[in-house]
């Protein structure tokens, strides 16, 4: 006994399992997380190093260098990137897609412990960018005026508030509060890994030193901080025991306050005692600021929230949410906290369309299904494999850790469609059977078994064409597999559906079984009547266990069976009603199928006449979409519109903090003016940012996020950005670069590397390259990497000099450090918190370039010689950044795309490097985005071909043949030549969703022409001949070739119409799907017929001499049955 009888004659075995997987589904379906994208693994490590204090150049060479020595070697590094920047060098390592990024980081990690830098260099930090990594919210903490906030937001008022920075004192306070109330608070909730708190002022006690005091008294600034340090400390003494009693020993020194540092003896001059407070100042005051942060122009601190790698981040979003309105009501009086971001919202809007356009294509398909079938009872037994198939695919999804996300929900909306293919040619079999009057138990087992190899064979070809995906590299290959996976996964549980549940179910359906007896009524006798035991002890358990008999009975029997019968008439009833509802509509659709039935059979007849002519034709027309591909442009991945964008401003080298702050409070300002704008949120300065993108830092950096409203449109949002490019144009010295979150690649574009030594030639004609890009429309937010206008002062030492005083460069170099940049030289504890203690020289001191010749060089000795003495003092202007790529001297000349496709901005790009005519010594090439697009469509090719090769191997083990499925094959370039018109049609890019459709396509359109050639060969093999089987096979699997077909495209259809959150990611791959099905699906019914007639030489047993002879006679389309 087969699986197919099992399933025919144990319907209460089938729908326990049923019960079964569905249960378990649905607790799979509660386990699983939720996030916006699959879990994304980038190939690259950002290596940040700080060296305070030093230039571009000397970065390069002390730091970034050594650094790129070491690691260029480490496996499977196939790019290395730098720059080095003032204080600052990033070193970006680009590995081979595929590449097991923890054991990467180790082997960098052990390259980097063997690594000598300079003492003065900080330890290298090892970063790795992941948008799942990034903040999944961020809050807004300020102190506002209840007048304030409630003024209406006009220009005037707006710039007033936008500008004035809030006092010191509760700035400082803010940042406290927020650290030691919120941040504790956050951080207790179940899924947050982190909560970073930026902005705002930090405590810090200073000790400001008068040099030329100290200079009197000859006490170097060493010996303060070293008193500093030995003095702030406590310590164990040991125990004492005294009788009984035990006590342990204590010294308490640490500073309690502020006098305690000022009243600290730091050394003995004349036999008397010098005080701190008689040579510096200590002040309560804040580090110096790095950053500072707006929210809808007013100054406040951000509290940005991380989130557990593996947590739901609806979930978490939900939980910081409801932790929030508590903390709102035990905030300050005048504080207020404001949501800046939430990604959930995001995620839940993008989530929800596709649920949406899941449930839509799946009630559109069933709709279908109806005209076709006519009733309602066999529009439900084939329905039912949607809902089962995909609850049973959350169990799957569960066991191979796949979230809920777009990319794996699309997946499920994708595969709505073909849910129900496999299950149409079952049912459509057993009806045939059935109306011969054959029992419906029989005809299940029979239809099912007849048909069984052909759905297996076209569902193993839908789900073979993925596994090539496992080869795709690039952003494609992670982004999609989620997809691919839950597809197959949909279409194995829909394939076991129609070979269990959907015979079991038709089995039960009697409407086309003339023979009725009352067997079938519903007689719970035997359930409740049993002969009582013979035996006096036998008959006394009997009667015991009655009562339990009869409850167990009653709940597993009569409620059943009474619900079961309640049922079944309501059901009758809605079909009498939807029959008679959609009745006119029924009569309408069964007149245009019949017509265009009959217009097939004739067009059908005319084409195996004109055989070579038809196959001429069809072939001209598919070759003929290849003109089009010219004109189709080309793109790694559609853009997303997330509802929100940012603008990155970047002021000359040098700028201070305060001056980016104004500016981007002024853009607010103007933002903010701008319909459809929500609200804005600026960061001035890098401050704690620890991004692994090496394209931001500097006070001199900034950027101003802009949320739009709910009901904003992209087009809006595209006139914004507009509006404030063109008033960033009027803005001298800056550059400007808009985008969008970071979802799937950090690189720009377009960028162009041109590679050489000089600076001096890189930066002139990196200049001229950005000039020429500027000639062209399409090319936004030109900027190049390599900057002059970094003001240095270069203290270059007279040796001589340092040597007759008996001093040394790096004792100078060291001194100067701390005067200027300050040491921190122990921690104040205040209220359980550490403050640094930060020791320098007072403001007056070291505020102009002229203070800096002034240092004493030889503190504790005499007379005090002053820097200017020792050494020369030059000011000079440095290149801003020093870029490398593999070890060479680059500039990079980026732009953003204001209109049209990569690959055309490609073309244009190139064309603009040959008009520069770059000397001999420099040479360049284009990269960015058009570098993974390379490399992404290089392997999807490879996986296209890789796909069909798999799809043909499936093919010839199901029908044993080497020609069959080559003549199949011939359907997929078809496809291929729909997509290329839809794609045209509807102005679409060829991307790596495209591409994903392609593969797609190409294991779902040879779908129909397995079922039509393998029926072809069941006549055959039962006495017909090749002429007549192919028009019998043609009559007998229209109907099923197009249900399957609209079934397949009035699923897609919500898709692609491209409504909602994310669907420009969804939308490609539909619009691919849909039209080359369609194309390829009309052609089938005619060019399979033409291939198999005139290829096919395979001798079947019992064929008969000639069609009239024939062992089954033609039906015409007049004679097809309705399915009534």
């Amino acid at each position: 006994m087969n699986l197919i009888d099992v399933a025919v004659k144990r319907p209460v075995t089938v729908w326990m399992f049923t019960l079964a997987v569905l249960l378990f589904g649905f607790v799979s379906l509660s386990r699983l997380s939720i996030n916006l994208l699959p879990e994304l693994s980038y190939p690259t490590l950002t290596i940040r190093t700080d060296y305070i204090g030093a230039a571009p150049g000397e970065v390069e060479q002390l730091v970034t260098k050594p650094i790129e020595e070491v690691v260029g070697v480490v496996k499977g590094v196939r790019k290395v990137v730098s720059a080095s920047k003032a204080e600052q060098s990033d070193v970006v390592l680009e590995f081979e897609w595929g590449t097991e990024m923890d054991l990467a980081s180790l082997e960098v990690r052990e390259k980097l412990d063997v690594l000598f830098l300079p003492l003065d260099v900080k330890r290298p930090l090892l970063l790795r960018f992941n948008p799942s990594l990034d903040p999944v919210m961020r809050f807004g903490l300020g102190a506002v005026s209840k007048q304030a906030s409630a003024q209406v937001i006009d220009q005037a008022s707006m710039q007033a508030k936008s500008l004035v920075a809030m006092d010191i004192d509760t700035t400082k306070r803010i940042r406290t509060y927020a650290e030691e109330e919120i941040k504790r608070k956050l951080e207790s909730i179940e899924g947050v890994a982190s909560v970073r708190i930026g902005g705002g002022l930090e405590n810090e006690v200073q000790v400001l030193i008068d040099q030329q005091r100290t200079s009197q008294l000859n006490i170097p600034i060493s010996e303060i901080i070293q008193r500093l340090k030995d003095e702030n400390v406590n310590a164990s003494g040991g125990r004492v025991e005294d009788g009984a009693q035990e006590y342990l020993v204590r010294t308490i020194n640490q500073f309690e306050s502020l006098d305690d540092i000022r009243n600290l003896y730091i050394a003995t001059r004349e036999g008397k005692f010098i005080k701190l407070n008689d040579v510096a100042q200590i002040v309560d005051s804040y580090k110096e600021r790095d950053s500072i942060t707006r929210f809808n122009g007013f100054e406040g601190v951000e509290i940005a929230v991380y989130k557990e790698g593996d947590a739901n981040t609806v979930d978490v979003a939900n939980a910081v949410t409801r932790r929030l309105e508590s903390i709102r009501n035990s905030l300050p009086g005048n504080y207020e906290l404001q949501k800046v971001y939430d990604q959930s919202e995001f995620i839940s809007s993008a989530i929800d369309e596709v649920k949406s356009a899941a449930v839509v294509g799946g009630i559109l398909a069933m709709f279908i299904l109806y005209f076709f079938l006519k009733n309602i009872w066999a529009t439900l037994i084939i329905s039912i494999s949607i809902p089962v198939s995909i609850i049973a695919t959350f169990n799957l999804m569960n066991s191979y850790d796949i979230s809920l996300n777009i990319m794996s929900l699309g997946g499920i909306a994708l595969a709505i469609g073909l849910l129900v293919d496999n299950s149409i040619v079952v049912l459509e079999n057993i009806d045939r059977h059935k109306k011969n009057n054959v029992d419906a138990m029989q005809a299940a087992s029979i239809g099912t078994s007849e048909v069984s190899m052909a759905i297996v064979a076209s569902t193993l070809t839908t789900m073979a064409v993925f596994f090539p995906l496992v080869f795709v590299e690039g952003i494609a290959g992670q982004l999609f597999s989620d997809q691919a996976l839950t597809v197959a996964f949909a279409l194995l549980v829909s394939l076991i559906v129609a070979l269990t549940l959907i015979p079991m179910l038709a089995a039960r359906d009697q409407s086309h079984v003339t023979v009725a007896t009352q067997d079938n009524e519903l007689d719970l006798g035997p359930h409740f009547k049993k002969d009582k035991p013979s035996g006096k002890a036998r008959r006394f358990l009997w009667y015991l266990g009655a009562p339990l008999r009869w409850i167990f009975k009653t709940i597993f029997y009569f409620i059943p069976a009474v619900t079961v019968g309640f049922i079944v008439s309501l059901f009758r009833i809605v079909s009498s009603g939807l029959s008679w509802l959609f009745k006119p509509a029924l009569w309408a659709f069964d007149k245009i199928y019949d017509a265009l039935s009959v217009t097939y059979f004739k067009l059908l007849d005319w084409v195996m006449q004109a055989r070579l002519v038809v196959l001429t034709a069809i072939i001209s027309v598919s070759l003929f979409s290849i003109l089009f591909i010219p004109k189709l442009g080309i793109e790694l991945i559609p853009p997303m519109s997330q509802g929100e964008f940012d603008v990155e401003i970047t002021l000359p080298t040098g700028s201070r903090l305060e001056n980016t702050d104004e500016l981007l409070s002024q853009l607010a300002i103007f933002t903010q003016q701008q319909e459809g704008v929500e609200r804005t949120y600026s960061l001035a300065g890098t401050g704690s940012l620890m991004n692994a993108s090496p394209a931001q830092g500097g006070d001199h950096w900034g950027k101003l996020n802009v949320v739009m409203s709910d009901a904003a449109s992209v087009e809006q949002e595209q006139q914004v950005i507009g509006a404030m490019r063109a008033y960033l144009t009027n803005v001298a010295g800056i550059q400007s670069k808009f985008g969008a979150p970071a979802l799937f690649s950090f690189s720009t574009p377009l960028e162009i590397e041109i590679i050489g030594y000089d600076l001096i030639n890189l930066k002139r004609y990196g200049d001229v390259l950005a000039e020429e890009l500027g000639k062209n429309n399409r090319f936004a937010d030109i900027e190049s990497s390599l900057q002059s206008g970094n003001p240095e002062l270069k203290i270059n030492f007279e040796h001589s000099k340092l040597a007759q005083l008996g001093l040394n460069a790096p004792d100078v170099s060291k001194l100067i450090a701390t005067k200027v940049g300050g040491e921190i030289a122990s921690k104040f504890s205040v209220d359980d918190r550490k403050v640094d203690i930060l020791v320098r020289s007072q403001d007056r001191q070291r505020d102009s370039v002229a203070d800096i010749g002034q240092i004493i060089v030889n503190p504790g000795a005499s007379p005090a010689i002053p820097l200017s003495a020792v050494a020369d003092i030059v000011m000079s202007v440095g290149p801003s950044e020093i870029s490398r790529v593999n070890q060479q001297r680059v500039v990079l000349v980026s732009a953003n795309l204001a209109y049209g496709d990569l690959g055309g901005a490609v073309i244009d790009a190139q064309q603009a490097i040959d008009n520069i005519q770059l000397p001999i010594t420099l040479q360049a090439n284009v990269a960015g985005q058009s570098e993974e697009m390379k490399a992404s469509f290089k392997s999807l090719y490879f996986a296209l071909a890789l796909a069909v090769f798999m799809v043909y191997i499936v093919m010839a083990s199901q029908f044993e043949s080497f020609l069959h499925p080559f003549l199949i094959l011939f359907t997929v370039p078809m496809a291929c030549a729909g997509s290329i018109y839809g794609l045209v049609l509807t102005g679409t890019n060829v991307s790596v969703v495209v591409f994903i459709g392609l593969i797609m396509l190409a294991g779902i359109v040879v779908n129909n022409a397995i079922v039509l050639i393998d029926r072809i060969n069941q006549l055959r093999q039962s006495g017909v001949a090749k002429s007549e089987a192919i028009i019998q096979a043609a009559q007998s699997r229209l109907r099923p070739i197009l249900m399957t077909t609209l079934t397949t495209v009035l699923g897609l259809l919500p898709m692609a119409i491209g409504l909602g959150e994310g669907s420009e990611i969804r939308t490609p791959m539909a619009v691919t799907v849909i039209f080359g099905l369609l194309f390829a699906s009309l052609l089938t019914l005619f060019l399979i017929p033409v291939l198999y007639s005139l290829f096919d030489r395979k001798q079947f047993k019992h064929v008969a001499v000639s069609g009239e002879n024939s062992a089954m006679p033609r039906v015409t389309a007049a004679q097809e049955p309705s399915h009534g």
